[in-house]
């Protein structure tokens, strides 16, 4: 039995790396097609796996949203958010308050539901989905005017914490557990205790960092793991916000320098990748479609709602009084109002606590996130046209704090030999093109930072940096020399055409070699092809 669970759970992740790759082409959200790939495997689908544990579905949901919010932080750029760390906390704080007040009126008056659950239902689904907005800018590549990518993208990744916070208001004032001194000491105790245990491991996380050389490859991102896990856990224990704590986390981490943040960065890509597809994968599964009839209506109204009164006036109204922000930029963060991963997770914790709903309400905010995700999600980079917001001129990666790691510079290596043209020379006599620079000089363990005047010697390792270079048509093999091989006991330049030899590895030794290099049996040959 366990090995078929495991092979059921590899086929679906393969089949949500296909479905990847095949909404980014024909521009369906990619998190709609690991929804539908759930309701495939849900209870009434085409191989039901009859699955129904939304206690189970919380804490893995719980889990994976602590991922997420981790990276929403640790992927912001704050030399890009700072300009704009106003309007996207505003955003993220009152407009979600206001956004969840407005939708929770809409839901008594207009559906005619009870106060305290017209509320609840406001709060789930009050906050932006940061998982929508970051795949879908950086899949589209979605450069926009005025600051407004930074904004949406710290707005999304930070105000899950304030939805958070306001669900379990509502769920405490529904248990008959909320009082004036109560709700007073939570709103204090989530807000207080969540940043200052943010901000705190945080500073330990980059002081431990920063004094210990943590060894073995791969250790510091298990490190980092347990921080996030902590970041989460223990302002919980202490009546904190753990969403707002790991945000913070997230953000003073990734915009810390220490050694292996490149490895961090992607190694959290792919966790939240995963993450995201746990999630919507379960919420698929969750998913009765038999109840669809009875709860499209309303998740209609209520999505119409939002859209259109309730996110463009709290919108509108943070926004207009700083002065500097057109009508159309603010239609345009109005629209990205995207409800995903954590409103599936709230309304998970509502099915969870002992009050009685007299609504559908997981299948209603369960077909909200699908209209969302569908309409808003596809229809994102038409509307910012339509707006003239695109600046084809930003780079929408800048944003992000992965930009410098992916682009711009790479080091390599010059062995000085005795007697060869740089040794005796200074670094001004070199003729060295404009493109590359002469960073560092390693002499008998000694690390020398050049200027005009330094002498080379024989011995000497120069490290030099230059632009970096990606080609899809370009890429690297390996080859081993075999014996009596066409290889063997020749000279590279004898043996040329099949790809210049970058790299001869023979032993323990690596070499970088040239045309007169004799190959020997047993070489590992690194050669670079086009296609």
């Amino acid at each position: 039995m366990t090995t078929l669970f495991l092979i059921l759970g590899a086929i679906i992740i393969l089949m949500c790396i296909w479905l990847n790759n095949v909404s980014s082409r024909i521009g369906i959200p990619t998190l709609l097609a690991f929804i539908v790939l759930g309701m495939v495997f849900g209870n009434n689908g085409l191989v039901p796996l009859h699955f129904d544990d939304y206690a189970f579905a919380k804490d893995i949901c719980t889990i994976a949203l602590v991922f997420i919010m981790f990276y929403g932080g640790f992927g912001t750029r704050w030399d890009t958010a700072k300009p704009v760390v106003r309007e996207a906390t505003l955003l993220a704080s009152l407009g979600v308050i206001l956004t969840a007040g407005l939708t929770g009126l809409f839901c008594h008056f207009a559906l005619r539901w009870g106060w305290v659950e017209s509320f609840l239902l406001g709060s789930v689904v009050s906050s932006t989905d940061a998982a929508s907005v970051f795949s879908i800018l950086r899949s589209k590549k979605l450069g926009l005017r005025n600051n407004t990518a930074p904004m949406l993208e710290m707005e999304s990744g930070s105000n899950d914490p304030f939805a958070h916070m306001l669900t379990v208001l509502m769920l405490s004032i529904m248990n008959g557990k909320a009082t004036a001194l109560g709700v007073s000491w939570m709103l204090f105790a989530q807000l207080a205790f969540g940043a200052l245990c943010g901000v705190g491991i945080a500073k330990l996380a980059s002081w431990v960092l920063d004094r210990f050389n943590i060894k073995g490859e791969g250790y510091d991102s298990l490190f980092i793991l347990s921080v996030v896990v902590l970041s989460y856990a223990v302002p919980e224990i202490i009546g904190g916000n753990g969403y707002l704590s790991t945000y913070i986390v997230g953000i003073m981490l990734g915009n810390s320098d220490f050694q292996g943040r490149k490895a961090l960065v992607n190694f959290f890509d792919g966790i939240t990748g995963l993450m995201q597809v746990l999630i919507f994968f379960l919420l698929g599964l969750l998913a009765r479609p038999e109840l669809f009839p009875r709860a499209i209506l309303p998740a209609l109204a209520i999505f119409a709602f939002m859209s259109l009164v309730a996110r463009p006036l709290s919108v509108m109204g943070i926004l207009t009084p700083f002065r500097k922000y057109p009508f159309r930029q603010q239609a345009l963060v109005s629209f990205v109002g995207l409800r995903g991963a954590a409103s599936i997770v709230f309304a998970i914790m509502a099915m969870t606590d002992s009050v009685l709903l007299e609504n559908d309400f997981f299948d209603i905010v369960f077909c909200l996130v699908l209209i969302s995700i569908s309409l808003q999600g596809s229809l994102l980079p038409w509307v910012s046209r339509k707006l003239d917001m695109v600046d084809a001129k930003t780079d929408v990666m800048k944003t992000f704090n992965d930009y410098s790691e992916a682009t711009q510079i790479q080091f390599g290596s010059i062995d000085i030999t005795p007697k060869s043209n740089w040794d005796g020379k200074m670094v001004k006599e070199l003729n060295i093109p404009r493109n590359v620079l002469l960073a560092l000089v390693i002499r008998n363990g000694e690390r020398i930072i050049p200027h005009g005047d330094t002498m080379l010697r024989g011995g000497d390792k120069a490290i030099v940096v230059t632009k970096t270079f990606e080609d899809t048509e370009t890429y690297l093999v390996e080859k081993k020399v075999k014996k009596g091989g066409k290889r063997d006991g020749r000279s590279i330049g004898e043996t040329a055409g099949e790809g210049l030899v970058l790299l001869v590895r023979r032993g323990k030794e690596e070499f970088i070699p040239n045309g007169d290099t004799v190959l020997h049996a047993g070489d590992g040959l690194v050669l670079l092809r086009t296609k």
